[in-house]
């Protein structure tokens, strides 16, 4: 159906379509394996952004209340201190890739879209802690919230093709990677990758946006396991109540270069996703609509 597949060139330049990658996530991310470092950027961060510092310090309350603290918790220090650095991180990328997505108009984008993103990026933080391989939780996040940035793109690049997309594709066997190929020549998941290196993110967050639907085609990339098997379980899960939720297959060899073991604590993980997943999403949607 494609009359000519898109080029890399060609998304780049029509890049326009997206807002500005928010600064504070690459600052996160550079900042995360140096915990003086660290402490210092996340508060700067956070504080040059009122809706993120009024998501922490409303968190940071809560907890404080639950805790039977006589003093509201009024500035970022106090509330890293009393919720923890990983928390705070969380919030803030969870809010600035969603502010990032929100930026370009409710109208544009599929139902479910960015509740499926917050469902994925917290299975990847949760795989983090469950599997055997060392890896970042706030790359991990990161990776997930981002793993269908290019599906955004397509959106804002033709609405009205790309709703055929995930039409055709719930009506088929096909996936919609599949789809994607024979409307526009490219999917989602090249266009994302492509996005992710323009925006200069870590070569690791590039190859999980590019290969989460196929791991095999990176078997030194633990990340991209990771982000494939979040999206697997998100699905299974139905944590985003999406019509497009609907599970294949799954990667044995990503399971394997993960560690993952399929016992009785898959079923606590499991439980953990659903209730993390399900609180950050009605967090920020209630955030959102104040």
């Amino acid at each position: 159906m494609a009359t000519k597949p898109l080029t890399r060139q060609e998304v780049l330049a029509h890049s326009a379509l997206l807002p500005s990658f928010p600064r504070i996530i690459s600052d996160i991310l550079a900042s995360v394996d140096d915990p003086e470092l660290s402490i210092k950027v996340l508060s700067h961060c956070v504080g040059m952004d009122p809706i993120i510092t009024a998501r922490v310090l409303s968190v940071a309350n809560m907890a404080s209340v639950r805790g039977r603290r006589d003093h509201e918790v009024a500035d970022v220090f106090t509330a890293i201190s009393l919720i923890g650095m990983r928390r705070v991180r969380e919030i803030a990328l969870i809010s600035s890739v969603g502010n990032f997505v929100d930026s370009l108009g409710s109208d544009r984008l599929p139902v479910g879209f960015w509740l499926h993103c917050v469902a994925v990026g917290v299975c990847c933080e949760e795989l983090v802690i469950h599997v055997t391989e060392p890896m970042s939780s706030d790359t991990a996040l990161t990776a997930g919230l981002l793993h269908d940035i290019g599906q955004l793109w397509l959106y804002g690049y033709n609405p009205a093709a790309f709703r055929e997309c995930l039409r055709m594709a719930h009506e088929s066997n096909m996936s919609v990677e599949s789809v994607e190929h024979e409307m526009f020549g490219m999917d989602h998941c090249v266009i994302g990758a492509w996005l992710a290196e323009h925006w200069g993110l870590p070569e690791s967050i590039v190859a999980a946006i590019r290969h989460h639907h196929t791991p095999q085609g990176a078997h030194n990339e633990s990340l991209v396991a990771l982000v494939h098997v979040a999206e697997v379980f998100s699905n299974a899960l139905d944590l985003a109540g999406r019509a497009e939720n609907r599970v294949t297959s799954i990667s044995a060899s990503a399971c394997d270069r993960l560690g993952l073991v399929w016992d009785d604590s898959i079923h606590t993980l499991f439980g953990r996703i659903e209730a993390r997943s399900r609180h950050a999403n009605l967090f920020f949607a209630s955030a959102h609509a104040s």
